[in-house]
């Protein structure tokens, strides 16, 4: 993998991970996760209940306007349902704190973020050990 990374606002270099403004120094990150946040089922199922309850005791009660209520509570219910995505989350640990540093929709960019980075924190640790290990010229 070749440094630095910089694909859709985020950036990889040998010294940081920079996303959406908040800039991550590679030696303070220890360790990164992928959350993936999955849908929400209660709020769907609790709006689409309600609704066909509603539309359904309007029906039987001959009352259109809560019909029309249910009805319409049970649309946005599955609408709720059908509009929300699974979301992939980049979590860096720094010291005790964890942050969320990006969020998508594609899990594939959120590992290739976290390759670039894990690949630029071992090949910056290489290279503080090559310098470390150098002769001093004595």
């Amino acid at each position: 993998m070749e440094l630095p990374f910089n694909e859709a606002g985020v950036s990889v270099t040998r010294a940081a991970l920079s996303v959406a403004g908040q800039v991550f120094p590679l030696r303070d990150i220890d360790d990164l996760q992928i959350v993936t946040v999955r849908r929400n089922h209660v709020v769907p199922i609790c709006l689409s209940t309600s609704g066909a309850i509603l539309g359904v005791g309007g029906y039987l009660l001959d009352s259109p306007t809560a019909f029309v209520c249910g009805l319409m509570v049970f649309v946005i219910g599955i609408l709720t349902w059908y509009s929300q995505d699974i979301t992939h989350r980049l979590i860096v640990v720094t010291g005790k704190e964890r942050r969320e540093a990006l969020t998508s929709l594609d899990p594939m960019f959120v590992e290739r973020v976290e390759k670039a980075v894990r690949f630029a924190k071992a090949s910056h640790g290489e290279s503080a050990t090559t310098r470390s290990s150098a002769p001093n010229g004595r």
